[in-house]
């Protein structure tokens, strides 16, 4: 079978074998991510593309190192759920915001890391700036060190589609974006694939971890 044919939802055979390679990607996801303590209990939130118009995302309030198949669900792009009786995320549309964006992305995380967290509220401004760090080169399109890897701050906010008309300018303007995150929050990060997404994530709280030890050691 082809990647062609695989994204092929006319073909309800290749749609339903998609569909559950796609389900599982994101319960593996939610294992790995749970794991390593950057999605604690129900917080955070995964998807995929399902297809042009369609993704699966994960169904709100479950726990993200005991997800099952039950819980994922088919949205529109628009966010509305496809699945009677699942609720999708509330930040479901932060999810098919990006997918409205780039048609290339695949899978989107967002995760609750306590480094993600903490160094939100201790940044002052509404960006955070990596440079020279090797691991940078992690990131889809950076391909030296010798580069400046900024990753925009957004304020919190509980209504989503406010939260969504702030970051949209914000992609428009920079189509390099690697993530971004919300203070006291958490982070989004994206990829072509789950496993681009999952090693963005990575990069993300390596670099996180390198910054917040950094200001503790110029603190003291």
């Amino acid at each position: 079978m082809t990647p062609d044919q695989q994204l092929d939802t006319t073909q309800p055979e290749h749609h339903y074998l998609n569909r559950e390679h796609l389900t599982q990607q994101i319960i593996d996801a939610g294992r790995f991510l749970y794991g390593k303590g950057w999605s604690p209990a129900t917080s955070s939130n995964y998807s995929a593309r399902l297809s042009e118009e369609t993704a699966l995302l994960t169904v709100s309030g479950r726990h993200k190192g005991e997800l099952g198949f039950n819980d994922v669900l088919a949205t529109d792009l628009e966010g509305n759920s496809l699945e009677e009786g699942k609720k999708p995320s509330a930040e479901t549309l932060l999810h098919t915001q990006l997918y409205k964006w780039r048609t290339e992305i695949g899978a989107v995380l967002h995760t609750h890391s306590v480094g993600a967290t903490v160094l939100t509220r201790l940044a002052e401004g509404d960006t955070l700036q990596f440079e020279d760090y090797e691991l940078q080169k992690a990131f889809t399109g950076v391909a030296t060190h010798e580069s400046v890897v900024t990753v925009p701050i957004f304020d919190n906010d509980q209504d989503m589609e406010r939260l969504a008309s702030k970051v949209q300018p914000w992609l428009d303007a920079h189509p390099d974006c690697a993530g971004y995150l919300i203070r006291g929050h958490g982070l989004y990060t994206w990829g072509a694939q789950m496993s681009d997404a999952l090693r963005q994530v990575e990069a993300f709280e390596f670099l996180f971890e390198c910054e917040l030890r950094i200001r503790a050691l110029q603190k003291n």
